[in-house]
């Protein structure tokens, strides 16, 4: 005999989608939370993907069909190596380059960063064809050769408004010189010039010097034994194309996991929001699941029907959050230009990578949010004694079964957050925030047991009744106040996590920016080509006004082949407790060892810790210099790592003496406009162009710096706004339900003698506990789970520590916020209570 279908199916059309019809405002508002969730977390992965591949095609496109490259540690190498290369008989193709990122103007004063490519096209052409410059017809290929010309691809050709025939400038040092667009390359990624290597040397004025080069190999040869025949000097490195597209990779994947994890916490949110529609719904059909269960519909099947219904708003919330997301990556990468907001895809215009696969897991996330969401309503509706709740005499909640369950899962993420990251990526933090929030969800009902055991009995008949109910059907508390707790602790934890964050950022500029003025070149430091030069410093030096004149140099440093360029300052560093924001002692200086000192990034990364000696390969053609780590100090501004290392010291031991920044200490008298022109004509009178100087305050540096914080945050605000409203939504859905379950306890009170008033007031004064509790649980949860965020995701993510900051004062008005907005729900939802309905629920048992 064949079994009977299941009647769920039925059910679902002729049950469940009248009651979505008829609430459709307020299911829409749980789809809205699963949307919302979906279509971040999936726009952040379809823009990283997009700006990766991106990226990984501009790298082939500049590379070409290399098997690996070679470069400098630091700087550039002598171009005698180029010989020696290109003759190995394993060698089939070697191509030099010089590589430069530069500032360039068009004809209508458009300014935009350009990299500039020298090559030789007769060796790069088998090698780099997209590289390969394309000349109108017509035009002399002989001018491929000339030393002012240049061809450009189609992102440097829109950005700089030109085309073949017209004329650009580009910054070499602090002078501009003219260079002809003669053709174009096809090359795709960042703004692109392509020039003839003898062009470019010169006007760069690197002469004899090579950046990068590109190797190919004969069929069958190993990479490992060439380079190891080659026997190259110290201070020169090898890579690939697909290495270097791993470096960014692995440099913005915790970025990307945390904008993610962000996501994620949106849609968690969501699934209490679920929880609290579908508690409300199940309330409320309290007496039709019964009749259902009287007419035969079994308690399993009841649980189907709404662990489907749950199921539905996750898929209606998935589809349209995977369609929302798709809009939000596009958008962001016509916008943005796949940046993410963290600086790691310059220049980087993507199309969008859609991906069927990530849709699907995305997707697969809202409606698992959303089922999870779901699951105690069900288990309600499942555990519903049908003739009871006929008669409106059912309670669906049930004190927790495993009241051991919270502390265990309290302690569980006190000791996941004890351990270390995993490929660099803090998951066992993670998981601790999520333990943390799930065992102190759990805790409620034995919290609010023994806080109100520890309160004094009130005396009036109002109150005491409000009292003695939210202290002996505390399992209760759970729904009502389950929301609360777990959005406000999101909250109050991304409030003390920014503010930390802030702080220790102001903090830190107030250390590293001491001087009064600061210049730079346009184009800005880092470049080992475009600097100030000491003859300007020293003109500076004797500029009316200017007290004192210190020249930096910021260059890059290659330490690990697997690892990004750490930054290498060279600066006067004095005394290092003051002029530093040190982190933790410092050492003595050891003898015979140049002291530096390092950021917190290169401890985790490199090893650099305290009292350790660092090899730093500052010259090519020379062993690697022993450096003694003396301290380690703070910086934001470098996520891959930074040294600090006296300007004697680098100079003697480099010969570089030029200068990327100028930090001036200004006479008392002097005014700063009056300053900068005269630095300006300093300049000139060299023959160099004083407008590429530009000037900033540590005001303006200030204040650019946060602005630029507060705008990188500004998602965690909107996420804290959505966490306490769909709190304080879920909570009033949850006190509606439960007035709807209690119609006859306020009819008999009714009865009894109390007025509406007082019936509002035990509803209200009830609200009032039960928030007040959460309020205080949901403060206590966020700042246990701010202290993860602060001591342990950010220094296993980013590599920087920071000092815990609580702002009580927003804490403060957050709680109370919370409080007055669930009293007041309370209160709304406690309306329903009051009036003839209550009054005759209490004759259907007569």
């Amino acid at each position: 005999m064949r079994p009977e279908p299941s009647p769920v199916a039925t059910l679902l059309r002729h049950f469940s989608w009248p009651e979505l019809r008829h609430h459709g405002w307020r299911h829409a508002t749980a789809v809205l939370a699963v949307l919302l969730g979906v279509a971040l977390a999936f726009s952040v992965h379809l823009i990283n993907e997009s700006a990766l591949s991106e990226f990984s095609s501009a790298v082939r496109s500049v590379n070409g069909q290399a098997d690996f490259s070679l470069r400098a540690a630091r700087g550039g190498f002598d171009e005698a190596l180029y010989p020696r290369v290109a003759r190995h008989p394993q060698v089939a193709l070697a191509s030099p380059v010089v590589e430069v990122t530069t500032l360039a103007i068009g004809p209508r004063g458009q300014r935009q960063s350009l990299k500039i490519l020298g090559l030789d096209p007769l060796v790069a052409a088998p090698l780099a064809p997209a590289l390969i410059p394309q000349l109108p017809k017509g035009e002399d290929r002989l001018l491929l050769f000339a030393t002012d010309a240049v061809s450009l691809n189609a992102q440097a050709r829109q950005k700089l408004g030109v085309e073949a025939g017209d004329t650009i400038e580009v910054q070499s040092g602090l002078a501009l010189k003219r260079l002809r667009v003669v053709g174009t390359v096809i090359a795709g990624g960042e703004a692109l010039g392509v020039m003839d290597i003898a062009g470019a040397q010169t006007l760069l004025g690197t002469l004899g010097q090579l950046n990068r080069i590109n190797v190919k190999l004969i069929g069958g040869a190993q990479a490992d034994q060439v380079l190891k025949a080659l026997q190259l000097p110290d201070g020169v490195v090898s890579d690939s194309g697909d290495e270097s597209t791993q470096r960014v990779s692995n440099v913005s994947r915790a970025y990307r996991v945390n904008l993610t994890v962000l996501a994620l916490v949106a849609l968690f949110t969501g699934a209490f929001l679920v929880f609290s529609i579908l508690s409300l719904s199940v309330a409320k059909r309290q007496q039709s699941l019964a009749l259902l269960g009287v007419l035969g519909l079994s308690a399993r099947e009841r649980l189907k029907l709404v662990l489907c219904e749950s199921a539905a708003i996750g898929l209606l919330g998935s589809v349209l959050g995977i369609a929302a997301g798709t809009g939000l990556a596009y958008t962001a990468l016509k916008l943005l230009a796949g940046d993410l907001g963290g600086g790691y895809f310059p220049g980087i215009v993507p199309t969008l990578q859609w991906s069927l696969w990530a849709a699907a897991l995305y997707g697969g996330l809202g409606v698992l949010a959303a089922m999870l969401g779901g699951w105690l309503p069900a288990r309600a509706a499942q555990d519903l004694p049908p003739a009871q709740a006929l008669k409106g005499l059912g309670d669906t909640h049930r004190a927790s079964r495993l009241p051991w369950l919270g502390p265990v899962l309290l302690l569980l993420g006190v000791a996941l957050a004890m351990l270390p990251p995993v490929a660099g990526v803090p998951l066992w933090a993670y998981l601790s925030v999520a333990a943390l929030l799930m065992g102190g969800i759990a805790c409620v009902p034995g919290t609010v047991g023994w806080l109100l055991r520890l309160w004094p009995t009130p005396q009036r008949p109002a109150a005491l009744l409000a009292f003695e109910r939210a202290r002996r059907m505390r399992h209760t508390a759970t729904v009502a106040i389950a929301g609360v707790v777990a959005s406000l602790s999101l909250s109050v934890a991304l409030t003390v996590m920014v503010a930390s964050f802030r702080g220790s950022v102001t903090a830190w500029l107030d250390v590293v920016l001491p001087a009064d003025l600061y210049a730079r070149a346009t184009n800005g430091a880092g470049s080992d080509t475009l600097n100030l030069g000491q003859d300007l410093l020293n003109d500076v030096r004797q500029v009316p006004g200017v007290q004192r004149a210190v020249g930096i140099r910021v260059t890059s440093l290659n330490l690990s082949p697997s690892l990004g360029d750490v930054a290498l300052l060279s600066r006067p560093v004095g005394q290092a407790d003051r002029s530093l924001p040190l982190v933790g002692d410092l050492l003595p200086p050891k003898p015979g060892q140049v002291s530096i000192y390092v950021s917190e990034a290169m401890v985790d990364l490199h090893g650099a810790a305290p009292g350790r000696t660092l090899a730093l390969p500052l010259r090519v053609g020379q062993p690697p210099v022993q450096a003694h780590v003396r301290g380690v100090w703070r910086d934001y501004a470098r996520q891959q790592g930074a040294i600090v290392i006296d300007q004697a010291d680098y100079q003697r031991l480099t010969g570089d003496l030029g200068i990327n920044d100028l930090a001036l200490w200004l006479a008392p008298e002097a005014r700063t406009p009056d300053v900068q022109t005269a630095i300006r004509r300093a300049a000139e009178a060299r023959g160099l162009a004083g407008g590429l100087i530009e000037f900033a305050e540590p005001r303006q540096i200030r204040e650019t710096t946060l602005r630029i914080f507060d705008r990188s945050f500004a998602v965690t605000y909107w996420l804290q706004a959505v966490a306490i409203g769909i709190g304080l939504f879920g909570t009033a859905a949850s006190f509606s339900a439960q007035v709807l379950a209690r119609r006859k306890e306020f009819g008999l009170l009714s009865h009894l003698g109390f007025t509406p008033r007082q019936v509002l007031g035990i509803v209200g004064g009830e609200g009032l506990v039960l928030t007040g509790i959460g309020a205080l649980m949901g403060l206590g949860l966020g700042l246990a789970v701010s202290i993860v965020l602060v001591e342990v995701v950010n220094p296993q993510s980013f590599h920087w520590t920071m000092d815990l900051l609580a702002p009580w004062d927003r804490l403060g008005l957050l709680c109370l916020g919370v409080v007055l907005a669930g009293t007041l729900t309370a209160l709304v939802a406690g309306r329903q209570a009051i009036g003839r309905d209550a009054v005759m629920a209490v004759k259907e048992d007569w």
